[in-house]
């Protein structure tokens, strides 16, 4: 997919150091954000003035409780898992882009805006993915009840979202030879679901109807399910096919090659050469389980069925998604960007909350008659009495000395989104790639001092040009082969971009190529290079050529050496730039070897090439 890929190793140690810079950096912010808010915390509480009691609230039923921690707890795994070093450059063109390669072009298109959108800032993204599910994580273990916890609920739909329509592809729904046993309808889809129950209001806790519809839902997937694996023709019942290993079995082999311990790779070899060897069988059992757990489900649901039927559905949902987990997802969170345990866990907790909640919640507890006022008045109560608007600086201390130790977690999790959140948004206003694409192939620039060496030659329109004739103006200053087919023109584009990205300041800046070419030099190559690269619109573009011995005195003084490649016609040359400033002096130098030449790196150089001009036009 075009911008999909920086075409950069996902280990590249500049991008692996940046990633780890920024989560600490941020991890550091974080902690301090904690400490401020623990130090006003405990300040504020001594502002606190006896007030009345607060009503007795509902127990948090079991169910909901379930699913709260359970998320909660796979939301953190999550973010930790997009810590891994690899994750910043890689997740684009290694988990994304093959996520969606098999799905509809329309799939593709909005999936690879996103991932474009990440490839262009790896490490603003990477980092905000971090601390974005971290902290939805922790928000939800720590509200426990209350607009907080539904809030942190509505949080997970929407992340959860994001991540199924961008980073799962909608859950492959639309791509051949959707399975449960792989993991559809993608995992971030149940962890919408389970957000969902979180935010319910508290008056639906009481009754047995959630419990219900949860089982049901659940009952009606896994029968849906059943009959997709059944279905003739999707290449789930053969374990082989004209000697090669068939859909299953071919999912079980890829995920065994997997880096892992060798103890579950040599578990999940083992059940890829049983399935290639008895795939009829393992399907056979796959789409029973699938049926027969469906089955059971809804029947439970009804309100049907013996007393232990509820009980042995709940174990055997268990046992299957464990046994897939385990020998058909291999977990799915090894090889250094796995970003989550995939579906199967997810699926646990939603039965198991959906069995839980066929019980019916607590009753509130029952308020004392006796009741004497505390010292800790609810903080609603503290900001909406008295006189004065709510907002008092006073008041608000009072109300937040009154809240409690998960509502104050709570708020270090919430400013934890938006800390990872804040600067992916600054970054994505900027429609140009990050620098440290550019310094991640040719590292960083070299700061210069000294006098510009002289030149005097032809633009492509045949006019005298030299340096001193430029003066008052930054140069930009390269050396192109007008009749390279490679580096050259990718080069020709990152100065045209570097134009757009200067906007007004582009007045002060004359962007300059000289020829390379001893062969072909003429002032006709000139103007055919700059039609075909459409840099004859630019009007600080000038393409210099020369004599061959004009040439070479520039390329000498400008330590450019130029050989003819063995094929002939085309010339090999070192790609570099130098920033000129409007007094002639070098100030500046920029190795410019384009690399993989995609759109994030064409767009990090001319970032880099704009910010060196930049550099050079402000008063010292």
């Amino acid at each position: 997919m075009p911008g999909m890929n920086s075409g950069l190793n996902d280990n590249n140690p500049v991008l692996v150091a940046a990633f780890r810079a920024a989560l600490l950096h941020q991890g550091l912010i974080v902690l301090l954000i904690f400490a401020v808010l623990a130090v006003a915390w405990v300040s504020a509480r001594e502002w606190l003035r006896p007030g009345k009691a607060a009503s007795p609230a509902s127990a948090e039923p079991a169910w909901r409780q379930l699913l709260r921690i359970g998320f909660g707890a796979l939301w953190i795994i999550d973010g930790l898992l997009q810590a891994q070093p690899a994750m910043a450059a890689g997740l684009p063109s290694q988990v994304i882009e093959p996520t969606a390669a098999s799905s509809p072009s329309w799939v593709q298109h909005i999936v690879n805006w996103a991932g474009t959108a990440w490839s262009y800032h790896p490490i603003q993204a990477g980092a905000a993915v971090v601390w974005i599910q971290i902290g939805i994580g922790v928000w939800l273990i720590t509200a426990a009840r209350g607009s907080w916890s539904r809030l942190a609920g509505l949080a997970s739909v929407a992340w959860g979202l994001v991540v199924w329509v961008f980073g799962e592809s909608l859950g492959g729904i639309f791509a051949p030879g959707l399975t449960w046993l792989f993991g559809a309808p993608g995992a971030a889809a149940f962890y919408c679901a389970a957000g969902v129950l979180i935010a319910l209001p508290e008056r639906g806790w009481a009754t047995a109807r959630i419990g219900r519809t949860i089982l049901a839902a659940a009952g009606a997937f896994f029968i849906g399910m059943a009959v997709l694996q059944a279905w003739p023709g999707r290449g789930f019942w053969p374990g082989t096919r004209h000697g090669q290993r068939g859909t299953l079995a071919s999912m079980v082999h890829a995920m065994a090659s997997t880096p892992q311990p060798s103890l579950l790779a040599g578990w999940v070899r083992g059940f890829g050469s049983f399935t290639a060897a008895n795939g009829f069988a393992v399907n056979l059992f796959a789409v029973i389980a699938l049926a027969a757990i469906g089955t059971a489900l809804v029947t439970v649901a009804a309100g049907r069925g013996p007393a232990w039927l509820g009980r042995a559905m709940l174990i055997a949902t268990i046992a299957l998604c464990l046994a897939d987990w385990v020998l058909v997802e291999d977990f799915g969170f090894f090889g250094g960007l796995g970003t989550d345990p995939n579906s199967m866990i997810p699926i646990i907790l939603l039965v198991g909350a959906g069995y839980l909640a066929l019980a019916p919640a607590p009753a509130p507890a029952a308020e004392p008659a006796t009741a004497q006022p505390t010292a800790e008045p609810a903080a609603a109560e503290l900001v909406t009495t008295g006189t004065g608007p709510a907002w008092r600086p006073a008041r608000l201390a009072r109300a937040f000395g009154a809240a409690s130790t998960r509502a104050v977690l709570a708020a270090w999790a919430v400013a934890m989104i938006i800390l990872g959140a804040a600067p992916m948004a600054l970054a994505q206003a900027s429609p140009n790639a990050s620098p440290i694409l550019a310094q991640a192939i040719d590292g960083d620039s070299a700061p210069l001092n000294f006098a510009a060496a002289p030149f005097t030659l032809t633009d492509q329109d045949g006019r005298q040009v030299s340096l001193a004739s430029l003066h008052g103006k930054v140069v930009l200053l390269t050396f192109l082969d007008p009749v390279c087919t490679s580096d050259c023109p990718l080069i020709a584009q990152e100065f045209r971009q570097a134009d757009q990205v200067l906007g007004a300041k582009s007045h002060g800046v004359e962007l300059v190529a000289i020829v390379t070419n001893p062969l072909y030099h003429s002032v006709a190559y000139t103007r055919a290079f700059d039609t075909q690269e459409r840099l004859t619109g630019l009007p600080n573009w000038l393409y210099l050529t020369g004599s061959l011995a004009q040439l070479q005195q520039t390329w000498k003084n400008y330590a450019i050496a130029a050989e003819i490649a063995p094929a002939g016609g085309m010339i090999l040359h070192n790609d570099v730039a130098y920033v000129i400033d409007a007094n002639g002096r070098t100030r500046t130098e920029l190795n410019l070897d384009p690399g993989p030449g995609t759109a994030s790196t064409k767009s990090s150089f001319a970032g880099e090439l704009a910010a060196a001009a930049e550099h050079v036009m402000r008063p010292s």
